[in-house]
Parts: C-alpha cells; sequence; structure tokens
C-alpha cells in the first residue's frame, strides 16, 4: 500500500514501516559485488546528509547540483535534500562542460555532487567560470582530485559532517515547514533545438502524480525494480519515487551499457524503459529466429502467432480466448517463451512502463506476444512524466500511448495539438518568464507540442507538430514514425529521415558497424576502411532490400527513396544528440549537407 507523504519524511515513514527489510540492490563504483541497504540505514543516511547540508549553509529553497550516473549516494542527496527543504537539480552523467557551465550559472548553484572521476574533471574545469560554485562533493571514493584542490570533498566526508545529527531539531521544524509549493527539483531539458530550460517541479506536482499512478500502476512491495534509465530522466524519477512510496526493492544500475547482465544478475519483475531497449531486445530475438534451422524457426514462427492472437487479439481487447487457444499458449508459454524471458533475466515479469519516443507496433506486438506486459505511455518532463498510459485492468490499443491518468485534463487544440491542464503540470520554466506566457494558453492548458487525438478513451499520438516535415509537393512527413519502422532492422543503428522542403525522402544511416563486418566476412566483401565499406555497392543494394522489405505499408511519399551510410555514429559530443539520445535534426542537417545534398542530385 502506498504511503502517502511530503518527500521530506517519506524515507524516514517507510523505515518505521519496514525497518531491516532491504529497500536498494547496489554496486559501488568499478564494483561487480551486489550489496543491499536497508530502509532503516536509508533513513539514518538522509537524515545525516539533511544535517551535513545544513552544516554547509544550505538555505530553504537553495539549488543544488547533481551530476552522476545512478548511484546509491544519489538517493541519499535528493532526499536529503528534500528534508531541509531544498532543491536538487540533476545534471546527465554525459553533460558536456559548456551544459553544466551554463546550468550551474543559471540556477546560481553554489554546491555541486558529482558521480566518478569524468564529473569531476568538467565540474573543476568549469569551476572559475562559474562565481557562485563553491563545493564539489564527490560520491567515488576512487577519484583523484586535482593537486591543491580546496574547493571539493569526498560523500564520506561530507557524511561526517552529519554525524551525530547535530542540527535535527532545526531538520525536524524544517519537516514541519514543508509544503506543496515547495520545488523539488529543476529538471533542465536539452531539446532537440538546443536550447536548454528548467522545468520546475513541485513537491504538489509529485504528490498529485504519486496518488494518479497509484491508482493505475500495480507496483508493489514484492516488486523487484530495475533502476536502468538516468535518474535525471522525469521517466525514471517519477518512476523510482513512485516505487520507493510503494515499498518496492529498487535495484540501482549505474552504467547503462551493462544492464543486460545486470538483469540476468538481479531478476527484476519491472523496469520503465525507452522504447530503443525493446527494439533492440526484438532485434536480438528474431536475428536467433533467422540463425535457427527450419523446424525451430518453423516451431518459434508458429509460437509467435499463437502469442500474437492470445495476448493481442483477445486479452488486450477483452475478450476471453478460446480453450484449445489457451492450453497452446500456456504451453509455448512456460518452454519457448520462458526461455525467450529467462535469457533476458525477465523469469517473473510484472509489467514494464515504457516511453519516451514513438513505440513501434511490431515491437509492441513481439512483447506482449512473449508474456511481457508492455505498458506503453506517454508523458513530457513539464507533466512530471506521466499523462497517459496502459492499464493493466483496462482493455488497450497496439499503437495508443493508454488512458489519461486522473487529475490530467487533455483537450485537442489546433492542429491536433494535445493540451494539457491538472496538478500534475509544471507552473513554468525556471526564470523564463516570456517562454512561459508562450507555453500555456489564455485558460491554463499547457501546449505540449505534440499532436494526436483521442479514441474510446484512449489517446494516440500522430507526431511532433514542430518536427513535422512538408516536402516540396506539398505532402506531410512525420519523420519519427518513418525511423521506428526501420529502426527494428539489426542491421540499423540510428537513423535520421531527411525530407523538409525536399521532393522526396532520404535519410542518414548508421549501420551496426559489427553486424556490417560480420556480412562483409561472410559474403566475401574486401574492404580498408569503414568509410570503404559503407560505400560498397553490394552492402548498399543489400541495405536497400532491408529497407524495402520494412516500409511497405508505407505511403509512397512516406517511403525513403535515397539513404547513404554513414562511417560513424551521431554523437552528444558533436551536438548531434540530446543527452536523452534524441536527435537534433538541425545539428545532422549542418554537419552532413555534403552528403544530403548529393542524395537530391539528379
Amino acid at each position: 500500500m502506498q504511503t502517502r507523504c511530503h518527500y521530506s519524511v517519506l524515507i524516514h515513514e517507510q523505515a518505521k514501516k519496514y525497518g531491516e527489510r532491504t529497500v536498494f540492490e547496489y554496486r559501488d563504483f568499478g564494483s561487480t559485488e551486489w550489496k543491499e541497504c536497508s530502509w532503516k540505514t536509508f533513513s539514518d543516511r538522509v537524515r545525516q546528509v539533511s544535517n551535513a547540508m545544513l552544516n554547509l549553509g544550505v538555505k530553504v529553497q537553495e539549488n543544488m547540483g547533481v551530476f552522476s550516473q545512478n548511484v546509491i549516494q544519489y538517493m541519499f542527496t535528493d532526499f536529503g535534500a528534500f528534508g531541509i527543504r531544498a532543491i536538487t537539480i540533476p545534471f546527465y552523467a554525459t553533460s558536456s562542460e559548456q551544459q553544466i557551465q551554463f546550468m550551474i550559472s543559471d540556477a546560481q548553484i553554489r554546491i555541486l555532487f558529482v558521480g566518478e572521476q569524468e564529473q569531476y574533471d568538467k565540474a573543476y574545469r568549469v569551476l572559475p567560470l562559474c562565481p557562485t560554485l563553491e563545493k564539489i562533493i564527490i560520491f567515488d571514493p576512487s577519484v583523484k582530485k586535482a593537486p591543491g584542490d580546496p574547493n571539493s570533498m569526498y560523500f564520506d566526508e561530507f557524511l561526517k559532517l552529519g554525524e551525530g545529527y547535530p542540527r535535527q531539531s532545526e531538520v525536524e521544524s524544517l519537516y514541519k515547514q514543508a509544503n506543496d509549493d515547495d520545488i523539488a527539483n529543476i529538471l533542465y531539458t536539452s531539446g532537440t533545438t538546443g536550447d536548454s530550460k528548467g522545468v520546475v517541479l513541485t513537491h504538489g506536482q509529485f504528490n498529485a502524480a504519486m496518488r494518479a499512478n497509484d491508482e493505475c500502476v500495480p507496483v508493489g512491495e514484492k516488486d523487484r525494480v530495475m533502476c536502468f534509465l538516468p535518474l535525471t530522466h522525469v521517466f525514471e524519477r517519477g518512476w523510482a519515487f513512485l516505487c520507493l512510496s510503494e515499498g518496492a526493492k529498487i535495484i540501482i544500475n549505474t552504467y547503462p551499457k551493462e544492464v543486460q547482465q545486470s538483469l540476468r544478475e538481479t531478476h527484476p519483475t519491472c523496469m520503465c524503459a525507452v522504447p530503443r531497449f525493446w527494439e533492440k531486445v526484438y532485434i536480438g530475438v528474431k536475428e536467433k529466429i533467422d540463425n535457427a534451422n527450419a523446424v525451430e524457426r518453423k516451431l518459434f514462427k508458429h509460437a509467435l502467432a499463437v502469442g500474437r492472437k492470445h495476448n493481442i487479439e483477445y486479452l488486450s481487447r477483452g475478450k476471453r480466448p478460446p480453450l484449445n487457444l489457451a492450453l497452446e499458449y500456456k504451453m509455448y508459454d512456460k518452454t519457448l517463451f520462458s526461455l525467450v524471458r529467462k535469457q533476458l533475466g525477465l523469469e517473473n515479469p510484472h509489467f514494464f512502463p515504457t516511453a519516451g519516443s514513438y513505440v513501434s507496433a511490431e515491437v509492441e506486438e513481439f512483447v506482449h506476444t512473449i508474456g511481457i506486459n508492455m505498458v506503453v505511455g506517454y508523458g513530457l518532463t513539464e507533466s512530471l512524466a506521466t499523462v497517459s498510459c496502459d492499464h493493466l485492468d483496462k482493455t488497450y490499443t497496439v499503437g495508443s500511448v493508454g488512458r489519461p491518468i486522473s487529475g490530467i485534463e487533455v483537450k485537442i487544440g489546433e492542429n491536433d495539438e494535445i493540451l494539457l491542464k491538472g496538478p500534475t503540470i509544471t507552473r513554468g520554466y525556471y526564470k523564463r518568464e516570456a517562454l512561459n506566457k508562450e507555453a500555456f494558453t489564455e485558460d491554463g492548458f499547457f501546449h505540449t507540442g505534440d499532436a494526436g487525438y483521442l479514441k474510446d478513451g484512449e489517446l494516440f499520438l500522430k507526431e511532433r507538430i514542430k518536427e513535422l516535415y512538408k516536402t516540396s509537393n506539398g505532402k506531410y512527413i512525420a519523420p519519427q514514425m518513418i525511423e521506428s519502422k526501420l529502426l527494428v532492422d539489426k542491421f540499423i543503428e540510428q537513423l535520421a529521415v531527411i525530407a523538409d522542403q525536399r521532393k522526396f525522402v532520404a535519410a542518414l544511416i548508421v549501420p551496426a558497424f559489427n553486424l556490417l563486418e560480420e556480412y562483409a566476412k561472410d559474403n566475401g566483401i574486401g574492404y580498408q576502411s569503414m568509410e570503404d565499406l559503407c560505400q560498397n555497392p553490394q552492402i548498399i543494394r543489400m541495405m536497400q532490400e532491408r529497407i524495402e522489405t520494412l516500409q511497405q505499408q508505407l505511403a509512397s511519399y512516406e517511403k525513403i527513396k535515397r539513404f547513404v551510410l554513414l562511417p560513424k555514429p551521431f554523437t552528444m559530443e558533436s551536438g548531434e544528440l540530446t543527452n536523452t539520445l534524441k536527435i537534433r535534426r538541425a545539428v545532422l542537417n549542418k554537419n552532413y549537407a555534403a552528403e544530403i545534398e548529393k542524395m537530391y542530385q539528379e
């Protein structure tokens, strides 16, 4: 059952309830050993952090930065800050020096918590450029500080400032003063346009979000939840805090690239993820099917057909499957599908919230087919994550983003724009008065910039209004929809559709280099470099055939007519990706102007 109270005291209330029960499984920096932390220890550390912050002179509603990947110290810091009514501003662990300098200066941050060596080095280098920054506190004890650095201390040293809770009477007083109008976090969105702005999230928003999600998201005390997406991401942050309010156990995965191994080692029942995670699962399983012998391939394809019929054609529509279908599905579920889930580390899957970008119908159907409840949703940083999601106790439609949660009013405005109003919607952007006036309608609805429609109580997305392309022939193209259809191919790692004011659709494609090299080896294709391989006519022909197959259901004007294979990936360092790995199309158009123009030459 959910514990409902202000975040300043949530962990302490849960500690009274659960005591020595484990709340976190985690690994120290650089370690392979999983450790456990109890609710009582969590509460003690949070109290210690609150006291230490007061001893560093942290004031009510002061902004503090957290520049780290997911680690247990991050949780201590967040809730320790909430305990004294301070504000935490999370930075993506991959943020550039320019980005963190902007955020530190914009939010006038005095104290910055950092994760490991990379974050410390960046923070130390911008220190002279940030007049407000006074103190850097380092989570990873193995970080080597710069010689003569007087401004930094390790987290263990910081904790000693709170030993014995010397300021606890003041902390208790601040608990009583804490209220829903207090700002909890400011989340800076990197944005596909490059403009960074701080989204203000209050305790009242979190409180409303926890209540609304509790009604439709059945996470509970028995769940083991993988914390995989960065805690900087509003989806993971809202989800993790919901799980804590429900008494679930959280498994903290520090390094995203290690998540597959972490899943197999810890066997979670739930995890929130972006569609790309499931696209890679789909690609992996599909590849194994393709490489199986004829008998195995036929068996697996039949099993998938049975699973689809049982879970999609019947259960998703609220219909009871016929007995013979139910028995056949049960057999495949206990054999083939359970083996797939076991390889993923998901032997006991409960449900898996998925949002953040367009979810391919093909991938969504596949995940449901193998017996994993994918809960597709839609949300924004400005809405404190969830606007809508599939409800496990209600029918759902593949392709929708679920039903709006309680308290959210959804209205479809001009150009089919989704407009939002409710207690989880931000009151605005930090220090951006002009932008705030533009962000809301006269009657108080927030402009999402997403187009969509409501049908039978479910919300469907169409496209990002600002990312809707118009060809020179007057046809409108939704690039994300096209990209999602092609990203299920194992040979395609990244893809950007080009079409705006052009006479046809083209694409920049970053192939999966290891698979491309394997294909070249198997087919006797010689090459001197990756540039050479990406321009090989046989490789181009193979990719063309795969693309043609994947876009059969698209209208002729939506189909990719030409493409170029790029020998290097899109990166954050080049400015081509945001911290959440979304494409910055304007940057790509600039960086690959020559390649794009060549595709449109007669």
